[in-house]
């Protein structure tokens, strides 16, 4: 199963939710969902943010290796789950072909039909990225929850 978060550039919230959900996953042992990001607007290749690569290494996370990538139909299409970080995400994602399986992120983690935009920290100093961290942790930590609730109840 494939697990998607998608921003605009791919640099900043989107490789810091990918990361943080695949940490959170493997502490509770799930194996079987595979994480990742894109975004609706990305230079291809670009690396992460300055200010999410040191965020991401104050919780012991490493995005040296993250490569933005472009939201595309192929992966909109293949993807089980589409968490966005605004209203304009979600909306793209679906187009592309992800309707029936995309949610704003806080709409998905809080249970609600409506959410808010993830604070984008791009452009801000080392303690917006901060906030942005601790409000996508928060997020994903209930997200996953629902996530995991949800799939155990499909399956029984």
């Amino acid at each position: 199963m494939q697990l998607l978060f998608v921003c605009t550039g791919n640099t900043c919230r989107s490789p810091l939710a990918e990361v943080i959900a695949a940490r959170l996953l493997a502490e509770r042992g799930i194996t079987d969902i595979a994480v990742g990001s894109a975004g609706i607007s990305a230079w291809p290749d670009a690396a992460a943010s300055d200010g999410s690569l040191l965020v991401a290494l104050e919780h012991g996370l490493d995005l040296s290796g993250h490569r933005a990538r472009q939201l595309s139909p192929q992966l909109a299409s293949t993807s089980d789950w589409i968490l966005t970080m605004g209203a304009q995400h979600k909306e793209q994602a679906e187009l592309l072909g992800g309707a029936g399986r995309s949610w704003l992120l806080s709409a998905f983690a809080e249970g609600e039909a409506t959410g808010r935009p993830v604070s984008d920290p791009f452009g801000g100093d080392l303690d917006v990225y901060r906030a942005t961290y601790a409000e996508l942790q928060t997020l994903i930590t209930r997200a996953i929850d629902r996530l995991l609730l949800e799939r155990a109840a499909a399956e029984r």
